[in-house]
């Protein structure tokens, strides 16, 4: 896996249809993540973050990643279907290059206040750089299991075990992943600000593990969420981003 050039101020981790692996702003740019105050369904959503991008003097290719909230774990089938819909509803901003999808995703359930539709809870966009900041990044989403396989359940870590030493291992498996797409875009744990852990499952064996490998610098947060598909149960994200203004604040949200 190696970053490619989006000719748009950020690189990409080419991975998945429906996302990339993660993007890194270039030196000159920076990443600026906006989070909603309530998801919005995904049509909606996409919009409001196309305005966002315009009240900046951003082209919709600005955009570069995504995070969705869903109302509950998918079958294969049902995940698939939805992103045959975001991955045209992206196309259709114009932010996909070529057959490449460039903007990297989380898409996770929450187990309260979930959304009644899979929405958009925040995005992030490339924007000139002001000042010196450190390297800006989003690294997608991550369940344990690869991408690229004809089921994830299939080919998930330690299948519909949840004791201790089976969280372990789907833990141990997630952070590798998020190791190997950190180092791929030439980051360490130390880069991030934010590492968001999903899951409805926290032991103090899996959360010290995690803490162990992330390291004392970044902010760890856990969240009471499950990943989009069924029989899956561990997921991680991690970044550095400039945090922009509410999009409501602005007056932007429907």
């Amino acid at each position: 896996m190696d970053l490619s050039d989006s000719g748009r101020g950020y690189r990409y981790l080419p991975a998945a249809q429906q996302y990339s692996a993660g993007v890194r702003a270039e030196s000159h740019h920076q990443l600026r993540r906006v989070q909603l105050d309530t998801p919005l369904p995904l049509d909606a959503g996409l919009d409001l973050a196309r305005r966002q991008l315009a009240a900046h003097g951003v082209p919709p290719t600005g955009l570069c990643a995504v995070e969705l909230r869903s109302p509950a774990a998918m079958t294969e089938a049902q995940f698939a279907s939805l992103n045959r819909e975001y991955r045209d509803q992206v196309d259709r901003l114009g932010a996909l290059i070529g057959s490449a999808n460039p903007v990297a995703r989380t898409n996770v359930c929450p187990l309260e206040g979930a959304p009644s539709v899979p929405g958009v809870h925040a995005f992030t966009f490339v924007v000139p750089r002001e000042g010196d900041v450190l390297p800006t990044f989003v690294i997608s989403g991550s369940a344990e299991a690869p991408e690229g396989t004809d089921s994830y359940a299939e080919h998930a870590v330690a299948p519909g075990d949840t004791t201790g030493p089976g969280l372990a291992a789907k833990a141990d498996w997630v952070l590798g992943e998020m190791e190997r797409r950190l180092g791929a875009a030439g980051l360490r744990w130390s880069d991030c600000s934010e590492v968001n852990v999903y899951t409805r499952h926290r032991d103090r064996r899996t959360a010290a593990s995690v803490a162990e490998r992330v390291g004392p610098g970044p902010r760890v947060r856990w969240h009471s969420a499950t990943p989009p598909v069924q029989g899956l149960d561990f997921e991680m994200d991690c970044r550095t981003v400039v945090t922009g203004q509410d999009a409501a604040a602005q007056g932007l949200a429907p």
